[in-house]
Order: structure tokens, then sequence, then C-alpha cells
């Protein structure tokens, strides 16, 4: 193994040599004023094209940390303080009851605070029954965007919006009564348009819009 790797030195060695020899030939017996031609080099190679992240998974990845943040502070917090040890309530109204937010008002108080801090891509959770009317659907494309998980709790839905002159990636994920207390809150509210629901039922979906160019 070591001779053949000797020979394959000695071989590109030999190469480069009547390389060098060609080009000097080539130079020395040129006719005066003649120029020698260029010895035909590689073009060197492109650098490889930065690849992105989509917007779809940007979407995902957000959607991803929104759900977790919800999550934790639904269990860790409410039903452990409010169910499970007491110790306060959880209240739609809570400043006035000095209570803890409902999870829904946790995540619009969040989603609130994120577009006044001049992100680029804004969430919220919103429904075809909201109680609050601020959780209407924006647009039309939104409002397809929920009637489709809506039919389909096991899909997202994505595609493109237009809001004034600003397009964006759409994405749209279903968000389901996970929990009994949660069909019976929204039945047996008073500003609900819809009396209703059971568990499981899709009753709205977490919109993240990304602007795109």
């Amino acid at each position: 193994m070591r001779h053949s790797r000797i020979g394959a030195r000695t071989y590109v060695g030999f190469a480069l040599l009547s390389v060098a020899l060609v080009s000097v030939c080539e130079t020395s017996f040129a006719a005066p004023g003649a120029t020698a031609p260029a010895l035909a080099t590689a073009a060197p190679a492109a650098p490889a094209a930065a690849k992105g992240v989509s917007e779809k998974d940007m979407a995902d990845a957000l959607h991803a940390v929104i759900a977790a943040d919800r999550f934790v502070y639904t269990k860790l917090v409410v039903n452990r303080l409010s169910e499970e040890e007491k110790v306060i309530k959880a209240s739609e109204h809570w400043e006035d009851d000095k209570a803890l937010p409902l999870p829904a008002q946790m995540l619009r108080a969040a989603s609130d605070r994120l577009e006044g801090s001049g992100a680029k891509f804004t969430y919220a959770l919103t429904s075809l029954f909201p109680i609050n009317k601020k959780n209407t659907p924006a647009s039309p494309a939104e409002k397809k965007g929920l009637e489709v998980v809506a039919a389909n709790p096991a899909q997202n839905y994505y595609g493109e919006d237009l809001l004034g002159t600003q397009k964006y990636f759409l994405a749209v994920y279903p968000d389901v009564a996970s929990s009994e207390a949660c069909a019976s809150c929204h039945n047996n509210h008073p500003d609900s348009p819809r009396k209703d629901w059971k568990l499981n039922d899709v009753m709205g979906a977490v919109v993240v819009r990304i602007p795109v160019q």
C-alpha cells in the first residue's frame, strides 16, 4: 500500500512538472509579440447559498413555543394554585378580582405585548364564535383557515394573507377544548355566541402571521 501511495505521488509530480514545462516552452518559442495561451484553470466554486428557514418552519417553531408556555402556565400556575391548592382563583375579571388571568387571557396579553414591541410577526387566539369580539378573524383568509381546522382537528392550515398592503404567511393551528371546564365555561358565559361546546371540539385557533416580500 505504501508503494502505491508513493507511485501516485510520483505520477502527480510528473504531471505537474509536464504542465510547467509546456508553459515555459510555449512562452519561450512563441512568436515575437504573441501572447502565450493561458493554461486552463477550473473556475472557483461558487459559495453554497445559505439555506434559510422557511416561513412554515418558522411558524411551526413559534407555535410550539406558544403552546408550551400556555401548557406550563395552565398546569403549573392556574391548575395548581386555583384547583389543587386553592391559594388563589383564576378569573376572567382578574384585575378587579385580584385573581389569576385565564390561560387564554395570558396568551392575549403576551401577543399584545409582542405586537407593541415592534416584532415583525404576530400571533393571536381567534375563533369563529368569540366571547371577546377582539378575537374575531381579521381577514377572509383567516376565517377560511378557522373553518378548515374546525372541520379537520388534526390538521393545521397554511396559506397567504393580505392586511392592507402587507402580505403575510398565515398559519392556523386548531385550539381544542381539552377539558370539560373549557367547554362549560364557554357554554355558560353570557356573551358566548355558542352554547353547545363539547370536549375535544375545536373552539378556535392560534393564528401566526409572518410578513413576506
